[in-house]
């Protein structure tokens, strides 16, 4: 019995130390990090910014895609239409910024002037035929009804001469500057929807925002959209990334910017040059906040790992490994 008892201890002693052996041989891997994650690449869905029309197709799921391509296209009828109408109203609000600028025309004001002047010659002849009329009255040569009569006629042409002065003075003034800032308002709010209704005519066409591969099609020609309806899905060229996660005891021994190499188990011999891009700050999958010493070591922070030329050969959601050396 005691031998036995001696055997299992002797067994427990061994199996600890190639443990612990392997787990530090795993750790530092000759003088390095040995870790574990899977691809990460990201996607986007991609969807016009108008409601319209789908018109187009121009790719399908599984296609190779280049930044900037044109993917899909809106029938774009209704927003030309709303352009043209919209640049109508530009153009005629133009031209009556125009005409405040420019104040009215020579002829005008000519025209005003001579008026002026005429019925300042009636208005002269009126004053002057009232006044004999009022000195003819004096001696009894008029009767008082011719006298009045005379007076009415002179203060009528007073007033229409007021009248043509003033118009004179409103003519030769121009527009008020509260006309022109408001001409010049109403023109920039117009310019303002002209560039909105072309912008809509840009956004009738959908292109790739990057280099990609399409990885799903929702949508078909004919269908009625509305604005920000996904109509592909896009995995992304790059970047790539791999996230992998780090025990909380090797959290100083790396740094961001730090080269590493990702291995896939397809190409174990071949690597994948890489630097690590981001550091979690916080620990993830522990069970509780306070820790023992022991508990402590189960802690573990992601890490955001940037593939440099990934290629072809890395997909989303492939699991790598991920060997960083360390001196």
């Amino acid at each position: 019995m005691k031998k036995k008892i001696l055997i299992a201890s002797v067994l427990l002693v061994i199996s600890t130390g190639l443990i612990w052996w392997y787990q530090m041989n795993h750790r530092t891997g000759a003088g390095g990090l040995t870790l574990y994650g899977n691809v990460d690449i990201r996607q986007v869905d991609l969807g016009f910014r108008v409601s319209g029309k789908l018109a187009k197709l121009v790719y399908d799921e599984g296609d190779q895609v280049k930044a900037g391509a044109v993917m899909a296209n809106l029938d774009d009828e209704p927003q030309r239409n709303q352009v043209a109408s919209v640049k109508a109203q530009v153009e005629s609000l133009q031209a009556l910024l125009r005409l405040r600028e420019a104040g009215n025309r020579p002829q005008e004001i000519a025209q005003a002037r001579a008026l002026v002047t005429e019925r300042e010659i009636t208005a002269n002849n009126a004053e002057k035929f009232f006044q004999r009329l009022e000195e003819m009255l004096a001696v009894k040569g008029v009767s008082r009804q011719d006298r009045d009569n005379a007076e009415a006629t002179y203060r009528e042409a007073e007033a229409r001469l007021k009248s043509a002065r003033e118009n004179r003075a409103l003519l030769e003034a121009g527009f008020r500057a509260e006309d022109i800032a408001q001409a010049k308002a109403n023109l920039q709010q117009a310019q303002a929807a002209l560039a909105t209704a072309e912008l809509q005519v840009k956004d009738s066409v959908l292109t790739a925002p990057s280099d990609g591969v399409i990885l799903t099609r929702a949508q078909e020609v004919g269908a009625i959209l509305q604005a920000g309806t996904p109509v592909f899905t896009l995995s992304l060229v790059n970047p790539v990334w791999v996230r992998a996660y780090v025990n909380e005891p090797d959290l100083g021994r790396i740094h961001p910017g730090l080269k590493v190499q990702v291995f896939t188990d397809l190409a174990k011999d071949q690597h994948y040059d890489g630097k690590i891009g981001f550091i979690s700050p916080t620990a993830e999958f522990t069970p509780k906040t306070v820790e023992t010493a022991d508990l402590r070591t189960a802690l573990v922070y992601r890490l955001r790992i940037v593939v440099e030329n990934p290629g072809d050969g890395l997909r989303q959601g492939m699991p790598v490994t991920v060997k960083i050396p360390l001196n």
